[in-house]
């Protein structure tokens, strides 16, 4: 159930807002999910809408991750199991999972499953961390949050443009 406030605090909440705006000192925020055992920081600007899993219409001889198609609002993207793609166990259907569409700003109808979709996150609460050696070229930045989680910064460019995510057949 969402925390009732009264509209005092809304109005105190709301100016204080204003203020940090019209000072310039927005704060930056990111998309945070949880892909399996996972925890990815995605931007704004290439983070699409999230929405509850659809139903998903199974598609023969295509790799284990890819989930399928599903139908949004009349047009068909391709569902890739973004915990399974990466060689981790496959995302159980649940009522926290999500699709994240991505791809949209460069004309792909594509989506990833994801185990939840842990909203907005202030990146002021974040320090930097030491990235691991890397293969997967859609991992970016390394972050470490209030309570010791290790995140990454997803590069979803990266990620969409892999002839692997693009080839799902077998």
């Amino acid at each position: 159930m969402a925390k009732k406030i009264s509209l005092r605090e809304f109005q105190e909440t709301l100016v204080k807002r204003l203020t940090t705006a019209q000072q310039g000192q927005t704060t930056h925020a990111a998309l945070g999910v949880q892909a399996g055992r996972e925890y990815w920081l995605l931007d704004l600007t290439e983070s699409g809408e999230i929405i509850p899993t659809p139903p998903l219409s199974h598609v023969p001889l295509t790799q284990p991750w890819f989930r399928g198609l599903a139908n949004i609002r009349g047009s068909l993207y391709s569902v890739v199991d973004f915990a399974a793609f990466q060689g981790g166990e496959p995302t159980p259907a649940s009522a926290e999972s999500r699709l994240l569409r991505v791809g949209a700003r460069l004309g792909l109808n594509s989506a990833i499953l994801v185990t939840r979709a842990l909203g907005l996150r202030n990146m002021d609460e974040f320090e930097p961390a030491d990235r691991k050696d890397e293969s997967r070229p859609w991992v970016g930045d390394a972050f470490v949050d209030l309570q010791g989680r290790p995140w990454n910064k997803l590069l979803v460019r990266n990620l969409v443009m892999q002839p692997r995510f693009l080839d799902v057949g077998i």
